[in-house]
């Protein structure tokens, strides 16, 4: 049995998650991945049993780079305005830092693989739950479904950040994120999410 190589399992990693936001799920093989990474097929095999073994782990790798970079610095036990903001200063660093990663995570989410009994809730989801559960107890934010509260606190985040990724406004014109429209953005959230 051939010894287990980290570089060669990060860039295995890498060119999967590079194949699969340029060309989705159904443009990866095993066969075309190794091919792109310059490496045998079977040597895919040393590493990730099949390719829901290689997507699962994907998935959970990026999570847990997603998870490491957003909570960097956070508290659950924050001010809800400080804890928020930090929250998407954090994100909008992930995304600059991880575009790929960021859009994988995002197709994952987006498709049948985020049903695999293999994703649960983690860490990072019991530290937001915490915050939620800790603003609400301090009446900053009111009590609202899951739902809501995350289409009012990162839905406008994130819609940015498409327009960001993409160079195109919902008009088609180009569009560059700032720090001052995040800002703006973030306190008009703010009053949406306090009503």
């Amino acid at each position: 049995m051939r010894a287990r190589d980290e570089n060669k399992e990060s860039a295995i990693r890498e060119k999967a998650i590079e194949m699969i936001v340029n060309e989705g799920f159904d443009g990866l093989s095993m066969h075309k991945l190794a091919k792109a990474a310059g490496i045998s097929a079977s040597t895919i095999y040393i590493y990730f049993k099949n390719r829901e073994d290689l997507l699962n782990q994907l998935y959970i790798a990026t999570e847990a780079l997603f998870a490491r970079e957003t909570l960097r610095s956070f508290d659950p036990e924050m001010d809800f305005e400080a804890g928020l903001w930090l929250q998407w200063q954090n994100r909008y660093r992930y995304v600059q830092q991880y575009p790929l990663h960021h859009r994988f995570g995002e197709q994952f989410r987006n498709s049948p693989l985020i049903q695999h009994p293999a994703v649960t809730e983690d860490e990072f989801g019991s530290t937001m739950r915490r915050f939620i559960e800790n603003a609400i107890s301090r009446k900053q934010v009111p009590v609202l479904p899951y739902e809501i509260f995350w289409a009012l606190a990162y839905g406008p985040f994130y819609t940015l950040v498409r327009f960001h990724m993409d160079n195109s406004s919902v008009t088609g014109a180009p569009f560059a994120l700032s720090e001052a429209t995040l800002r703006e953005t973030f306190e008009r959230t703010l009053k949406a999410l306090h009503r």
